[in-house]
């Protein structure tokens, strides 16, 4: 087995060189799950992001490795039964970055008396989570008291709260979760991945596609491949006009979006699902980050579920969708929070599949089950599907793959199933201080970082006034995890500007410092970065101020 380093020069030139077996295209948390799928089982894979990896719905999600307990109130008790068994798989194969996460429910009722008839439903819908496979954590969901209520969020109000629902799921940092799966394939198993590598043509051999064109450098490099997957998203149409040039129109967008403000507002220590006012849906309010044994620094709420036309490239956060979640948390909470409060928000598409009888109705009833489809010409589109079952939606694209490539029985099955990833070889759980902070994102690597502080102390400091992240992390991007841009540095490899945009953009210009060397950037480059990032983080600020991005 051939081992490459997850280096990007290296890699754009193993693309040019090499033919291989399977040629993925899109680094979000689906694409990255097939590389590593067909990588483990012994296939030459390569793989290929027009942006940065998770640079998409990847890093924009609520972060919850789930079953969902929506999508049993809808009656998919697959679904949820599926995302509970991947759920499991996670927890064990990358205890490091997902987590057991306790979920309350508050019931509301008029002078604290909540109707009886909710109650049991609410409490019948309890049980069937824990029995759909809620049960596998090791925990089963209880009610509780008012005052235990209250004691987990003291700021819920104490003359509605009747009492709670307390059960048990798991979180992760979703791009360094699709990050990790990616190094893993590329460090492990041998794969090629490459970001900031567009595709702009594919390749023919008479009707068959053998592979693609990307952009990289100013140059475009011919990428040949017996096999390829398009597994962009919500960009799968635009990937399978290039193949059947046409649009097939099967994908419709459903935006979803978050906002932080500061803990000490909300102060709640674990996850709430917060009934939205006037409407059917709820809210997730969730503590993020915390070092073991301290308090969050910042709570997240989010999200909402809107139909989508806009560019898919850069959905904004409008004035509508900030006054949504707003309206939702002060409705469960005693503070007021405001629009001055929100110190980051993010937006992403969720890649729904169009029903194909009726594609009326809304994007928060559609199916998140995946659909895995081949084209006249061989190439295999996966779409569909959430964070917690990408490992599932990999396998069944790479058994597909087996098929059409007729591979011998030792490659017919995946073996995702119990491979750790990346970091889960020396992480300890009981980690605290900087430490604990390290152990919780880079798992056993964290002895490396650990290293490179103990040569330049400096590194030990904060990147972001206020953040945990370390200025080592930033350097440990551009060297080991091919950060190529300051908003691959500050929005994934760390998330500053989701927790912290205007102090992240106070400090854009050390942190462009900082890595700059390590990635040979000039000082019209590094002034091209910073203002870039400063532009971003302006318009993420105020969505009605049209900020022109630089290019």
């Amino acid at each position: 087995m051939t081992v490459g380093p997850f280096d990007r020069g290296t890699s754009l030139a193993a693309l040019a060189d090499e033919t291989f077996d399977v040629l993925v295209i899109g680094g979000g948390i689906t694409g990255a799950g097939v590389a590593l799928d067909a990588a483990s089982r012994g296939l030459r894979t390569a793989l290929v992001e027009k942006g940065d990896f998770a640079s998409g719905t990847s890093s924009k999600s609520s972060k919850m490795v789930h079953g969902g307990l929506r999508y049993l109130q809808q009656g998919d008790v697959r679904l949820v039964y599926e995302a509970l068994r991947e759920r499991q798989r996670l927890l064990r194969n990358a205890p490091h970055l997902v987590g057991v996460l306790p979920f309350l429910i508050p019931m509301f009722g008029k002078d604290g008396v909540i109707h009886p008839k909710l109650a049991r439903a609410l409490g019948s819908a309890m049980w069937m989570y824990d029995l759909t496979g809620g049960a596998r954590i090791g925990k089963l969901h209880k009610r509780i008291s008012a005052e235990e209520t209250m004691a987990h969020m003291p700021t819920l109000p104490p003359g509605r709260v009747a009492a709670s629902y307390l059960y048990y799921d798991a979180r992760a940092d979703d791009a360094r979760l699709t990050m990790t799966i990616a190094r893993t394939a590329a460090v492990r198993h041998g794969a090629v991945c490459v970001n900031h590598a567009p595709v702009v043509e594919l390749l023919r051999r008479g009707v068959h596609v053998t592979g693609a064109v990307v952009e990289a450098h100013g140059r475009r490099i011919e990428v040949r491949a017996k096999q390829v997957v398009n597994a962009t998203g919500v960009w799968a149409d635009e990937v399978r006009t290039l193949d059947e040039g046409r649009d097939p129109d099967t994908i419709r967008p459903a935006k979803g979006i978050h906002l932080t403000v500061p803990w000490s507002l909300v102060r709640n220590d674990i996850a709430v699902v917060a009934p939205v006012p006037k409407d059917k849906r709820s809210v997730f309010v969730v503590p993020w980050p915390a070092a073991p044994g301290h308090d969050p620094e910042f709570t997240y709420i989010g999200t909402t579920d809107t139909d989508y036309d806009g560019p898919l490239d850069d959905p904004q956060c409008t004035p509508d969708d900030i006054a949504y979640l707003l309206r939702a948390i002060n409705h469960s909470t005693t503070t007021t929070i405001t629009e001055a409060d929100v110190v980051g928000t993010w937006a992403g598409l969720r890649p729904l599949v169009k029903p194909t009888a009726d594609s009326s109705g809304r994007t928060a009833d559609l199916s998140r089950q995946h659909s895995v489809t081949a084209s006249t010409s061989g190439m295999i589109t996966v779409t569909g599907g959430k964070l917690t079952t990408y490992r599932e939606m990999a396998a069944d694209t790479v058994d597909a793959i087996a098929e059409r490539l007729d591979l011998p029985r030792a490659q017919r099955k995946s073996r995702t199933k119990k491979l750790r990833l990346l970091g889960t070889e020396g992480f300890d759980a009981d980690a605290t201080g900087r430490a604990g902070h390290l152990h919780r994102r880079f798992g056993g690597e964290t002895r490396l970082l650990e290293a490179m502080i103990e040569r330049d102390a400096a590194l030990g400091e904060p990147l972001v006034p206020g953040l945990p992240y370390l200025r080592a992390e930033a350097l440990y991007a551009a060297r080991y995890e091919m950060a190529a841009t300051l908003d691959d540095v500050l929005s994934r490899r760390t998330r500053s500007l989701l927790l912290a945009r205007d102090a992240a953009a106070a400090v854009a210009d050390d942190v462009a410092d900082l890595v700059g060397d390590e990635l040979g950037w000039d000082e019209a480059t590094r002034k091209r970065e910073v203002d870039s990032f400063r532009a971003k983080a302006t318009q993420e600020r105020d969505p009605l101020e049209l900020v022109d991005l630089p290019d």
